[in-house]
């Protein structure tokens, strides 16, 4: 495997660029009219990186008119489209943009809304379809024409970094210091939506499946990023960055590198560049682009005290809900088992859920559940042996067979006997007990559980108000991570 420093002593040393810079020029941009970006999640672990930004799981005019309301910089639309087949991917995508677009022409703020196609930091998910959507949806709505998709997986929080066009996952700690192409992960094998390619143009041909070539992607290197470096002035790098862009045309493809906060802040003053010249440009990207697009801080993880602020906490246990089979997802789980002896376990069976008898199995599930908060935590999980198929509908026909009996107990269970607080493991696994179990439409996200990482929202309405609710992607945090959360709001851990 590569080692990271051996490859970063190719390129520039990184800059130092405070947030409030970036922040700056996205003011000075709005002046003349405010801007907005509408950041379509495809699962809601997007708003792991950003705070105190709206977050709708509906998208109705009524919705974007609440989310504009609150004079944000950015808003997160929940579309939960990686869990949809291509035709329902591509018809959500749409109706978004149409609705946000309308929104914002009825409300008569003088808005300009950008899009962002928010993706999976490990290559995961409907690309290039959902840019290509959104760019024909604003032509046919506006007459705008997208000239460049800039395409950010990079997520140093957790550990995937794009170095020389190609796109990495740190190693683990008994191998610090490594690299490992994220094509050579488990990852890449996904049912649904596997690849093989590292280098991100090469990606791009691939998963395009020729429309846009290798050669015809413009890759933002550390070099172009870091161009300021030698006389530490960003600008240096926002003009090299803009100048880069400057041959985009018709949805060109655009990949950067990024090691760090400082290279995403240094890309976010070049895409600002880029934008005042002219260039109509979309986002596809991992979830810690959002953050230094608007140039936002790194939020301090919050505290116990700040999860509950506001609200009086529950006497109930809390559920902790587990429905990600990703390595890490599992080794999670079986920590906060071994450490938090007091905490109550429920497995749901899918084999059974796939059986005659799932209804009834799903009501000794509910009363097993809520029979344990009344004592304390309960751990919720899917049975560990993951079934699928060789074929990729079948396989996410049973996965969806599986979080609808999860978003069935959470949703039973809170008009039941609501629980403290609920933490919901993988992207697929959150996004459905978001919208469905807890029936939030409407939330604010108030900063991450860990450093960089899990978001605690806190809904608005409906029946889960109040009610901390932590999203917890299935691919990110180590070991310990799921046991430190629990313990940070449990009354019984």
């Amino acid at each position: 495997m590569p080692v990271e420093a051996d490859i970063l002593a190719n390129f520039p040393s990184e800059m130092q660029i405070p947030a409030q810079l970036v922040a700056d020029g996205v003011v000075l941009a709005s002046k003349t009219a405010p801007r907005v970006l509408v950041v379509l999640d495809d699962d809601p672990t997007g708003t792991q990186s950003v705070w105190d930004l709206p977050v709708l799981t509906r998208w109705e005019a009524q919705d974007f008119t609440w989310a504009f309301a609150q004079a944000k910089p950015a808003i997160y639309v929940l579309t939960n489209s990686r869990s949809l087949d291509p035709a329902e991917a591509a018809a959500r995508n749409e109706e978004v943009v149409r609705n946000a677009l309308a929104a914002a022409a009825a409300g008569g703020l003088g808005l300009r809304v950008g899009f962002v196609s928010r993706s999976d930091s490990t290559l995961r998910g409907h690309y290039p379809l959902e840019p290509d959507v959104i760019a024909a949806t604003v032509s046919a709505v506006s007459g705008a024409a997208t000239d460049g998709v800039v395409i950010v997986p990079a997520f140093p929080d957790a550990g995937r970094v794009t170095i020389g066009g190609i796109h990495y996952m740190r190693a683990t700690d008994s191998q610090e210091g490594q690299l490992i192409p994220v094509a050579e992960t488990e990852f890449a094998k996904d049912a649904t939506f596997g690849f093989t390619n590292s280098e991100m143009a090469r990606y791009v041909e691939e998963k395009s499946q020729g429309r846009f070539k290798a050669e015809a992607v413009i890759v933002l290197d550390l070099t172009i990023i870091r161009a300021g470096s030698a006389v530490n002035d960003p600008v240096v790098s926002a003009k090299a960055i803009a100048d880069a862009i400057e041959p985009a045309t018709e949805s060109t493809p655009i990949v950067a590198d990024i090691v760090t906060e400082n290279d995403l802040r240094a890309l976010a003053l070049g895409l600002e560049e880029a934008e005042r010249r002219g260039k109509k440009l979309l986002y596809r990207v991992g979830p810690p682009f959002v953050r230094a697009r608007i140039g936002q801080e790194i939020r301090a993880e919050l505290s116990a005290a700040e999860a509950f602020s506001g609200n009086t906490p529950s006497e109930a246990g809390g559920m902790i809900v587990v429905g990600s089979h990703v390595g890490v997802t599992t080794r999670q789980l079986k920590v906060l088992v071994e450490q938090h002896s007091a905490a109550r376990i429920v497995e749901i069976d899918v084999e059974r859920l796939l059986a005659a008898d799932a209804e009834t199995y799903l009501d000794q599930t509910v009363e097993a559940v809520v029979g344990a908060l009344r004592k304390g935590d309960v751990i919720v999980h899917t049975s560990r042996q993951l079934i699928k198929t060789g074929d990729a509908a079948a396989s996410l026909k049973i996965a969806r067979t599986v979080s609808a009996a999860v978003v069935a107990v959470v949703n039973r269970t809170l008009k039941t006997y609501p629980p403290r607080f609920v933490i919901a493991k993988g992207g697929i696994t959150s996004s459905d007990v978001a919208a469905h179990g807890l029936e939030i439409r409407h939330a604010i996200v108030r900063g991450p559980m860990l450093p960089g990482i899990v978001s605690l929202w806190e809904p608005v309405d409906g029946p889960a108000k109040g009610i901390p609710y932590v999203v917890f992607a299935g691919n990110v945090g180590d070991d310990e991570s799921l046991a430190q959360v629990t313990r940070k709001l449990s009354n019984t851990f």
